[in-house]
């Protein structure tokens, strides 16, 4: 009973100290400036999407009432290298356009700082002043009542912010570009002998098996079909395997007993997103240079394994092998087997070069390729199992 007693008392101490606790802790999310900090970073955020699409009418149209807040400024403009991009805030209502103040900057080659007269307001205008600070190819212009030392500082520091977001959007659309020119380099590399010897298998089954000749010619227009589709730079995993299934298909009709295959998948990595077109080409890659002339059989083992936040992908042969110095070399210039290089580079611009291709190869004892896949990346949508 006493133990009892002496609980209870204890529990009501506790709830009565969380409760002062509780009640001394600030409201809200921190201090005053740790408020500031966090608009100023969202604000900044908010501005960076529109200024990623480049200096355009509509990404200015986007950024720039994110910049007048984050200038503290009465009204603030862009303008390109011909013509004002945007214009946002109150009491800048005089006829001259943004732009002529823009040149005045231009010209100089430097951060101006102007008055009513320069910029030629009238008389009831309350703006006083303007910053027209230089961006690589345009202006950033801040409208204030009164001049200051403080406005010109800030108005220089975002033009140079405003610079570093173009940069970044000029690098990310150049990564889109040369992403999508190595795909359509990949497609190209789909090997024409390839094509040519899965038709010529086909046609081996014509007349002597025409029901088999009938399912090859299905699995080879539904391969050529995926592997030329147009759109999506992603596809789910048990898409791509299901893709390479059919390119070993058609290769087996071509060598017969000759070339096994063995594919061993944990269904938590079927719905993984995964860069289009690349597990095929790994695949392809140690069928043409695995199964040399002097090889009577080769096995191709095809492995994707659960990590918890990544999948592990490995194909590996026991083929012919490679000099790992030969590959190595390879791989840094571009040319490593029939899209090998590509698939390792399109790999490192999705998720960073600690996610490229791992491959272990020694002369006549086979070929390993790993690669290990996030579940979850910025640039990597979650997409359904197909």
């Amino acid at each position: 009973m006493t133990v009892v007693v002496l609980a209870v008392i204890c529990a009501v101490l506790l709830a009565g100290h969380l409760v002062v606790l509780l009640r001394r802790r600030p409201s809200g999310l921190g201090t005053a400036a740790d408020r500031a900090t966090f608009d100023t970073l969202h604000t900044a955020g908010q501005a960076a999407k529109g200024l990623r699409e480049g200096l355009t009418a509509s990404g200015a149209e986007r950024a720039i009432k994110h910049l007048r807040p984050l200038l503290g400024a009465s009204a603030v403009a862009l303008t390109d290298l011909e013509t004002t991009l945007a214009v946002d805030g109150h009491g800048h209502s005089h006829p001259v356009d943004p732009f002529a103040h823009g040149r005045l900057a231009l010209a100089a080659g430097r951060t101006v700082v102007l008055g009513r007269e320069e910029m030629a307001c009238p008389a009831e205008c309350p703006i006083k002043a303007a910053v027209v600070a230089l961006l690589t190819e345009g202006t950033l212009i801040a409208y204030a009542r009164e001049p200051s030392a403080i406005l010109v500082r800030a108005t220089d520091e975002v033009a140079a912010w405003i610079g570093e977001q173009l940069e970044l959007g000029e690098a990310e659309q150049h990564g889109r570009m040369l992403a999508e020119a190595e795909l359509r380099a990949l497609r190209a590399q789909i090997s024409p002998h390839f094509i040519y010897n899965s038709l010529n298998a086909v046609a081996t089954f014509v007349r002597t098996d025409p029901e088999r000749a009938r399912e090859l010619l299905l699995e080879f227009a539904d391969f050529t079909r995926y592997a030329f589709r147009r759109g999506g730079d992603f596809a789910t995993l048990s898409d791509e395997l299901r893709n390479t299934e059919r390119y070993l298909v058609l290769e087996q009709a071509r060598f017969g007993d000759r070339l096994r295959v063995s594919l061993r998948v944990a269904p938590e990595v079927l719905p993984i997103s995964v860069p289009f077109l690349v597990v095929q080409p790994l695949v392809e890659n140690a069928v043409r240079h695995g199964l040399g002339a002097d090889r009577e059989t080769m096995t191709v083992s095809i492995v994707a394994a659960d990590e918890g936040s990544t999948a592990l992908l490995t194909v590996e042969d026991d083929g012919v092998g490679a000099d790992p110095e030969v590959v190595r070399a390879a791989l840094v210039g571009g040319q490593a087997g029939v899209g090998l290089s590509n698939v390792d580079s399109r790999l490192r611009q999705v998720f960073g070069d600690k996610h490229g291709l791992v491959v272990e190869t020694a002369p006549g004892a086979g070929t390993k390729v790993t690669l290990r896949i996030p579940k979850f990346a910025p640039r990597a949508p979650r997409l359904g199992a197909g």
